[in-house]
């Protein structure tokens, strides 16, 4: 399996000083290259058995719905080429309505939610496709800065079928006024590899009076490749 360059911009650099915490935590020396014992392209094969029941519906967790608004993400997941990445293990986890975690270091003073804890997990199918419910995350201070806010966003992992596909990222929501003083989401140099984190609204995947839907598509390296997260 080949893996076609990425190109400059689309991954941030791992130091990047308008993040503050980059510069404590960011590699300050050239990589090395290095004889993996194992081949990047050996492949990975999750077993279904790994989904527990409404793993992929975050609202269902508590003993009631979870405060926000509800919400439906889906997309496709494919290579470099346009194929489908099947049978794809994806994580998600995010912050409450609220702009909380439920994480002990989480200490925002906003409420924890009693019936939502915030991930999940899925596998593509053999279109590539995932779907999740979920509740649309509010916006939190973070302490880079004075009156740092990040913008509502989601977390993705995704493993790929092999190793040198996998991609830890964050999803985006379409016309957040935060986009410009967020030094994460501008830490990716590339104005449209900025844009492919934003989501989609998509009145297709809306249902009926329950939900919204977004749609956001990820592409798991090479030509066009969905943007690592810092």
């Amino acid at each position: 399996m080949k893996f076609d360059a990425i190109a400059p911009g689309v991954y941030p650099d791992p130091v990047h000083p308008p993040y503050k915490s980059t510069l404590l935590r960011g590699p300050l020396q050239a990589p090395l290259r290095i004889q993996a014992p194992v081949p990047a392209t050996r492949n990975i094969v999750p077993s279904p058995r790994i989904l527990l029941p409404h793993d992929a519906d975050l609202t269902a967790h508590g003993e009631g719905a979870p405060l926000g608004e509800k919400i439906v993400v889906t997309g496709r997941v494919v290579d470099e080429d346009g194929k489908p990445v099947r049978n794809s293990l994806i994580e998600v986890w995010q912050c409450n309505a609220a702009g909380r975690y439920r994480h002990k270091r989480d200490q925002h003073n906003a409420p924890l939610d009693p019936n939502f804890n915030g991930w999940g997990k899925m596998l593509t199918d053999d279109d590539g496709r995932y779907r999740f419910v979920t509740i649309k995350p509010g916006p939190y201070p973070w302490g880079n800065h004075d009156k740092a806010w990040r913008p509502a966003h989601i977390h993705f992992s995704l493993f790929g079928n092999v190793y040198a596909q996998r991609l830890v990222t964050q999803m985006y929501f379409p016309s957040d006024p935060l986009f410009p003083y967020d030094p994460i989401f501008n830490s990716i140099p590339d104005q449209a590899a900025r844009d492919s984190l934003i989501a989609k609204f998509s009145i297709d995947h809306t249902v009926g009076e329950e939900m919204l839907g977004y749609e956001f598509d990820i592409v798991l390296r090479g030509r066009n490749a969905t943007p690592m997260g810092l």
